[in-house]
């Protein structure tokens, strides 16, 4: 991040299915949540000019806030959440700190295409993109929009669910073959990880995954939307024209072993290929080995130098690496350890924008876990244009 202006860009220029820009906006910690919000309107506008980019290119936002029941109403009156009916854009609010105690924070998606993007807005929560003949439906702030504290995270965790999977069936596609990615936010996470799983397991089972097939790609990480009661909630990316011979499975058992092997379910990384390129979509990832057991514990330092590594045994196994992701995000369990976690980052990927949230993990043993998404070239004219 540069310190000087709090903005860091990296775009991919495509030869064939256009350019993608992302962008990672923070705001001054001292100022008033109102001051910070105008910050970061204005900071991604002068963003915008200077790629020469329109409005109609933005396709994901997600707007990390330090206090989501109270800040969220005054971000939806503003640019960072607005929209019109021809452009619809997909914008999740996620409640976790953006570290060193900023009240919001931007992580923002461009597509630049020489053809034509459609977007539609779908049941309230999803937009549909149309580009090159392929659609991209981006599903945001699924919730169960809990008004009381009696529903628990089993039953929440199967609303969030059967949210999207209506969305992908009116879609004709479903949650096993065409859904790419996942990330579910839970308040509590060292209390209410386990059910999620219990119950998100039961819908995987349902469309054919489990430990002899494959997973989606996920985060699961504590976070929390704008409702009070509400203990779940989960943001998607799905595919609904996906080929089979587009997905590949990123993974290193060298390095790390299947998540199968301690009781959870979804897949270390989802590798999507295109004419131009591929998609590199690394789940959250942390100071694992290959037996499991998380290492270093009690030292974020050689923790983070772990879940680096792996990060790059993933991505190389798909042909990609390090220097190819276009954002991190760094989900801290306690914000003291920022400052060196900080200059780490910065010493290492001075060109990738990254956002550092304060945001626990599963484990309480993990102090830091790591997601992200690389993009590299790739040459395979047979395959669609991005």
């Amino acid at each position: 991040m540069n310190a000087d202006n709090g903005i860091k860009v990296k775009s991919f220029k495509g030869t064939r299915g256009g350019n993608e820009h992302f962008f990672i906006i923070k705001a001054t910690p001292s100022l008033s949540l109102e001051e910070q919000i105008e910050e970061v309107q204005e900071r991604y506008a002068a963003s915008l000019e200077s790629l020469n980019l329109a409005p109609e290119t933005a396709i994901f936002r997600r707007i990390f806030l330090s206090d989501a029941i109270n800040q969220a109403p005054l971000v939806r009156a503003s640019s960072l959440a607005a929209e019109t009916k021809k452009n619809p854009v997909a914008v999740s609010i996620i409640q976790q700190t953006p570290l060193p105690g900023s009240k919001i924070a931007l992580l923002a998606h461009h597509i630049e295409s020489p053809h034509p993007i459609k977007k539609k807005r779908l049941l309230g929560k999803h937009v549909l993109i149309e580009k090159n003949n392929l659609r991209h439906l981006w599903s945001t702030g699924l919730c169960a929009g809990a008004h009381a504290a009696s529903s628990p995270e089993t039953v929440q965790t199967r609303e969030v669910f059967n949210d999207l999977i209506e969305a992908l069936s009116r879609q004709k596609c479903n949650l096993g073959d065409h859904c790419v990615r996942t990330w579910l936010f839970m308040k509590d996470v060292d209390v209410f990880y386990r059910g999620m799983v219990s119950a998100r397991r039961e819908y995987f089972e349902k469309f054919g995954m489990n430990e002899n097939t494959h997973y989606i790609a996920s985060t699961g990480i504590e976070g929390a939307c704008e409702h009070q009661f509400d203990l779940v909630s989960m943001d998607a990316y799905t595919l609904p024209d996906l080929r089979p011979e587009q997905m590949s499975y990123l993974n290193d058992f060298d390095y790390l072993c299947p998540t199968k092997d301690y009781n959870v379910t979804f897949e270390r990384g989802t590798k999507i290929a295109y004419a131009d390129r591929a998609h590199h979509f690394i789940s959250g990832t942390a100071s694992i080995d290959m037996k499991g057991d998380v290492v270093f514990i009690g030292d974020v330092m050689k923790q983070v130098e772990r879940t680096l590594t792996n990060i790059d045994r993933l991505l190389l196994s798909g042909g990609a690496k390090l220097d190819d992701m276009m954002y991190f995000i760094v989900y801290l369990r306690d914000p003291a350890d920022y400052e060196n976690i900080d200059a780490c980052l910065a010493q290492r990927f001075p060109a990738t924008p990254y956002v550092i949230v304060q945001g626990p993990v599963c484990r309480p043993e993990w102090l830091i876990e790591i997601e992200g998404v690389g993009i590299a070239p790739n040459d395979t004219p047979h395959l669609p244009e991005f």
